[in-house]
C-alpha cells in the first residue's frame, strides 16, 4: 500500500498537479478557489477555519489541484475526520467535504483523481467509513450509497404554534450560549444522543470550535440556552444560512413538554422578528420536538441522506462485533456456533461465531456463501437504514435461506440515526 507522506504530489499532465496543503498560503489559495466555484465567502472562510482552528483537522488533509502554469488552485476536496458512535462503539469517519472545481476545468476527471488519493488515506489510517452530503447521484461513481438520514425534518406554519396560556412560560428565559456553557452543553448533547443508535461523537474541543469559529463560516449556527428560574435546562440551535427562507432549527437537546412549549413560542417570536414565513425543524424524526410539532399540524418534509462508502467491510463488521454479539445474546441464536458465510459479490466474508461470540472474520473469494447481499445494499443494512425485507424488494440479486434471513434480521435491525455536525 502506498505510503501517505506529509506532502503529496501527483502529476496529471498539462501542468495540472494533485497536491496537499503544507502551509497557510495553500489554505488561502484554496479559499480563493472556493470564491470562484461557489461565489460564497462563507465557504472560503469555512476552509480557513477548519484547517487553521479545528481540533481534528491536519493541514495535509486539504487536497487540491493546482494549474502550475498559472499557480492557481482550480479544484479541491478535503478530508474531514469525525467519530460517530454505533451504539457504544466509536467508528472513524472521513467526510469528503467542500468539493468543487472551477468551471473551465470541469469534466477533466479532477475530482476523481483527488478521490483516489482520499480513499488511500481512508485505508492507510484504518477508517471505517466515509460520508458526504453531496449532490444527487454524482458520488455513486466513487462507491457511495445513501445510508444515513440527513436534513429533511418538519415544516410548521407560525399560526399552528399556539400562544402559551397563563403563566406557562413566565419562568423561561433565553440567551446566547458561551464558553462557560460547554460542560452543560456536552452533558445535554449526550443525554439527547441516548435516543439514537448512531450519532456524532463530540467532546469539549469540538464544542469550543462550534462556539468560537463556526459562527464565521457558511455552516454557522446560533446556540441558544434555555433557562428556567435561571437554571439551564436545554439548548437549541438556529442556522444562520439555511436553504430556503424558513427559520431553521438544526439541533436541540432533550427537553420536557413544558420546555418544548416555551421553546416553540420562542422560535415563533424569532421567526416573526426576522420576517420568516414558517419554521423548519431539521431534526431527527424521533426527537420529542419533532413529534410534538406533528400534533400541531407540522408537515413532514421527508429526508435526504448522507452518502456512505465503506473502504473495508471486514474491518467495519469486526469493529462492531460486540454490538452484534449483544443482539445475538438476546435472540434464539444466543449459543450460535457456526461460520456465517456472506457473499458480497465483489468479495465474500466468513464470520466465525463460537457460543455467540464473533471470534474471527475471513475474506474469501467472491461468490461463496448462501447469504447474497450486493455490497452497497450491505451498507444500508449494517447502518440500519433499511431492513433486510425492504432491501430484498429493491435488490433482486439479494437473497438467503429462511434461517439465515432470521439471523440477519437479528444482527442487523433498523436503527435510529442522526449526525449532528462536528464543525
Amino acid at each position: 500500500m502506498m505510503e501517505i507522506s506529509k506532502s503529496y504530489r501527483y502529476e496529471l499532465g498539462d501542468g495540472l498537479v494533485v497536491k496537499t496543503a503544507s502551509n497557510s498560503d495553500d489554505i488561502e489559495r484554496v479559499a480563493e478557489c472556493d470564491i470562484k466555484v461557489f461565489n460564497e465567502e462563507g465557504i472560503a472562510q469555512m476552509h480557513r477555519k477548519l484547517f487553521l482552528n479545528h481540533p481534528n483537522m491536519k493541514i495535509n488533509d486539504l487536497i487540491f489541484v493546482e494549474d502550475e502554469k498559472t499557480g492557481k488552485v482550480v479544484s479541491t476536496i478535503c478530508f474531514l475526520p469525525w467519530e460517530i458512535c454505533y451504539q457504544d462503539i466509536k467508528l472513524k469517519v472521513g467526510e469528503m467535504g467542500i468539493v468543487g472545481t472551477v468551471e473551465e476545468y470541469r469534466r477533466r476527471g479532477l475530482i476523481r483523481s483527488q478521490a483516489e488519493y482520499f480513499k488511500k488515506i481512508l485505508n492507510q489510517r484504518g477508517y471505517h467509513l466515509s460520508v458526504i452530503q453531496g449532490i444527487p447521484y454524482f458520488y455513486r461513481q466513487f462507491g457511495y450509497e445513501y445510508s444515513l438520514p440527513l436534513e429533511g425534518g418538519y415544516s410548521i406554519e407560525l399560526h399552528q404554534i399556539p400562544d402559551p396560556k397563563g403563566n406557562d412560560i413566565n419562568n423561561y428565559t433565553f440567551r446566547a450560549g458561551n464558553f462557560q456553557d460547554i460542560p452543560i452543553l456536552q452533558s445535554m448533547y449526550e443525554k439527547a444522543s441516548e435516543e439514537l443508535d448512531i450519532h456524532t461523537c463530540r467532546n469539549s474541543s469540538i464544542w469550543q470550535y462550534l462556539l468560537e469559529h463556526n459562527p464565521m463560516t457558511h455552516a454557522s449556527s446560533e446556540v441558544w440556552m434555555v433557562e428556567n428560574n435561571k437554571k439551564a435546562v436545554a439548548y437549541f440551535q438556529i442556522e444562520k444560512h439555511p436553504f430556503g427562507d424558513a427559520l431553521t432549527v438544526n439541533e436541540i437537546s432533550w427537553m420536557d413538554c413544558n420546555t418544548m412549549m416555551a421553546v416553540m413560542h420562542q422560535i415563533k417570536i424569532l421567526a416573526i422578528e426576522r420576517n420568516k414565513p414558517n419554521i423548519r425543524l431539521k431534526l431527527p424524526a424521533n426527537c420529542p420536538l419533532s413529534q410534538l410539532s406533528r400534533y400541531y399540524g407540522a408537515r413532514d418534509l421527508g429526508n435526504y441522506a448522507w452518502q456512505v462508502h465503506v473502504p473495508d467491510m471486514a474491518r467495519l463488521i469486526g469493529s462492531i462485533g460486540v454490538v452484534l454479539e449483544r443482539r445475538i445474546a438476546k435472540s434464539p441464536f444466543a449459543d450460535l456456533t457456526d461460520t456465517v458465510k456472506i457473499n458480497l459479490y465483489e468479495e465474500s466474508l466468513q464470520l466465525q461465531f463460537n457460543h455467540g461470540k464473533l471470534i474471527d472474520i475471513q475474506k474469501t473469494k467472491p461468490g461463496t456463501g448462501p447469504i447474497r447481499i450486493p455490497p452497497r445494499a450491505a451498507i444500508l443494512l449494517i447502518f440500519g437504514y433499511r431492513s433486510r425485507e425492504e432491501l430484498i424488494k429493491l435488490w433482486p440479486d439479494m437473497g438467503m435461506p429462511a434461517k439465515e434471513s432470521y439471523l440477519i434480521d437479528v444482527i442487523f435491525p433498523k436503527m435510529k440515526s442522526w449526525l449532528y455536525a462536528s464543525y
